[in-house]
C-alpha cells in the first residue's frame, strides 16, 4: 500500500471512532477517584498526562472513569466539581 492509502485509512478510522464516541458515553459519567492504577479512562486533573492507563495511584481524586449516570456517589466517588475541589484543597495542604 502506498503512504496516501493507508494515511486515509487510518483517517477514516479515526472519524468512525469519534463518531460513535458520543452514542458509547451516552447515559455514562466522569466518575473521579475510584479509578484503580493503571484503569483510568482520560486525562487527569492536574494535566500531567492525558491518556488512559496512566495512573499511578489507586482512587486518586485527578482521575476518573466512566460509569453508568447516576452511580457515581455509590461507588464513592465525585464529579468533576467536587474533584476539583478536593483536589485544590490537598495541593493547598
Amino acid at each position: 500500500m502506498n503512504k496516501k492509502l493507508i494515511a486515509s485509512a487510518a483517517l477514516v478510522a479515526a472519524l468512525n471512532m469519534a463518531a460513535s464516541l458520543p452514542v458509547a458515553a451516552a447515559g455514562k459519567e466522569k466518575c473521579y477517584g475510584i479509578a484503580e492504577a493503571g484503569q483510568n479512562d482520560c486525562g487527569n486533573l492536574a494535566g500531567t498526562h492525558s491518556c488512559a492507563g496512566q495512573s499511578t495511584v489507586d482512587k486518586d481524586i485527578g482521575e476518573w472513569k466512566l460509569v453508568a449516570k447516576g452511580t457515581c456517589k455509590s461507588l464513592g466517588g465525585y464529579n468533576k466539581k467536587e474533584a476539583l475541589k478536593l483536589y485544590k484543597a490537598k495541593k493547598n495542604s
